[in-house]
């Protein structure tokens, strides 16, 4: 199952966010509505279908413990980690320290990125979004074996 768009949403009084319906669909066929938000490495959140992240957390937990790079990131995307179902509405609610890491407070921003979402708030998300126009725009300019990629 991959997940793909962008949707504009905003955080209740309670914390939560609306999954909106045509991604609950494919919540409810590939994992029965169960997903885990956890902390990304940047000002943002992740949220994965549970057995995504069940993935990754195995993989996590096979590097090697002792490492410090292996301690930073157990304790970033596990530490971070809450699993949920979405509710009858197709909400989930975000603990206050995911809140608190995302600087998340009312409008935020879903996107599909393959396997999992990201979840941003919508100014940080608007200014990445032009960094990476600028980025992209740069390397199409200077890269050779990009010169035919249309968009």
């Amino acid at each position: 199952m991959r997940f793909y768009g962008t949707y504009f949403l905003s955080l209740d009084s309670k914390g939560r966010i609306a999954i909106p319906a045509s991604e609950r669909a494919k919540l409810l066929e590939f994992c029965g509505c169960r997903v885990v938000v956890t902390a990304d490495l940047g000002d943002r959140l992740l949220v994965y279908p549970e057995p995504y992240f069940d993935e990754l957390a195995d993989r996590l937990n096979a590097l090697p413990s002792l490492k410090p790079t292996t301690e930073a990131l157990q304790r970033t995307l596990l530490g971070y980690a809450s699993h949920s179902k979405l509710d009858a509405q197709g909400r989930v609610l975000l603990t206050p320290a995911q809140r608190a890491l995302g600087k998340l407070e009312k409008d935020a921003v879903l996107i599909g990125v393959g396997n999992r979402y990201q979840l941003w708030r919508k100014d940080l998300w608007e200014e990445q979004m032009e960094r990476d126009r600028q980025l992209a725009t740069a390397a199409l300019a200077r890269e050779p074996e990009l010169a035919d990629f249309r968009l």
